[in-house]
């Protein structure tokens, strides 16, 4: 999928149509779209010319353990990175809530795109929406978070693993595995698959992972021509509201092995942030939940709010949640 040509980086990026972009990106149906629609858009405003360089991580590999036990999100950027600093690709493409809190040195977040719909989606051949699920129906889902909040909404439910890609967990469930798979509502939208959703979980119910449902554009740090041409493509909403969210996962120490929560909402020029930690090992503990709002103007602004919560977290009785999720429990 990759073609020679002229990095960006290698010339002034006013040249337009002459200079060369290659997206690192996996190859998952979604990953792809989402490559896809960063690609239109670099052509469409920058007259740019972009190749896409399709990858396998280790993450689309390793489908028979919870990331948790194997290395977390991390896992589905190790390889795109590599790409970046072997000068074989210039930005890729992730799905925000799949990327670590801390980006190794020498990479950067230069983009946050405007946000799909954050919600997580209820999808069921039989049953319409959670409260229609009979006793001790099955649910797939690998999200501590999903499970955490399957559990706090419907205790009797069996939750079962699920991993693969969006393709995948849907044949699983149409093969009858489970009754229910919960998914992001982005990724079926984004993918046409509208008519899949039964039902869609609101933020007070199920809240969202840190980033859910918004693109990040992931460069190499010393980029700077590139770096400054994909500001443009920052949506000012969404890139505060998920340094805030992002902030409190990265505050609280935020794994796979963790189950967190943190979405932000604007509420005219003030940020609404809610927050929720359950216990990593303990189904009975009760869940953590936090509502903060602010005036942001600036991602250190944002991120200080983010701070806020987590403290509040911890201050509930987070602390223990976060010594248990270290020790393994």
């Amino acid at each position: 999928m990759n073609s020679p040509g002229k990095h960006l980086s290698d010339e002034d990026p006013r040249l337009g149509a002459w200079a060369f972009v290659v997206i690192a990106t996996r190859e998952s149906r979604l990953a792809l779209w989402q490559a896809e629609h960063v690609r239109a858009l670099l052509q469409q405003r920058f007259g740019l010319s972009v190749s896409l360089l399709g990858m396998t991580t280790q993450g689309d590999q390793i489908l028979d353990r919870a990331l948790s036990k194997v290395g977390g999100k991390g896992l589905f950027v190790k390889e795109l990175e590599a790409a970046l600093q072997e000068k074989r690709a210039d930005l890729a493409v992730h799905s925000l809530k799949d990327v670590p809190m801390d980006l190794p040195a020498g990479f950067a977040l230069a983009a946050v795109m405007e946000r799909e719909d954050p919600r997580d989606a209820f999808v069921s051949p039989h049953y319409p929406d959670l409260n229609s699920l009979p006793q001790g129906a099955c649910v797939g889902t690998s999200s501590l978070r999903r499970v955490m909040m399957l559990r706090a909404l419907r205790p009797d439910l069996r939750i079962e693993p699920l991993r693969g890609n969006l393709d995948t967990r849907l044949r699983k469930l149409d093969e009858g595995q489970y009754d229910a798979i919960v998914l992001a509502a982005a990724g079926l939208k984004r993918l046409g698959l509208v008519a899949r959703i039964r039902a869609v979980f609101e933020t007070e119910a199920m809240l969202p992972a840190a980033g859910q449902g918004a693109l990040g554009l992931e460069i190499r740090e010393d980029d700077a021509p590139l770096a400054a041409l994909l500001q443009q493509l920052v949506h000012r909403p969404t890139w505060l509201a998920v340094h805030a969210e992002r902030a409190v996962s990265r505050a609280l120490g935020g794994s796979c092995s963790m189950p967190l929560a943190a979405h932000g909402r604007w509420v005219g020029d003030q940020l609404e942030l809610s927050a929720a930690l359950g216990h990593p090992g303990d189904p009975s503990a009760p869940l953590l939940r936090i509502a903060l709002q602010g005036a942001v103007a600036r991602a250190d602004a944002a991120e200080a709010l983010g701070h806020q919560a987590a403290q509040a977290l911890v201050e509930q009785g987070g602390r223990a949640y976060l010594q248990a999720a270290t020790n393994g429990a």
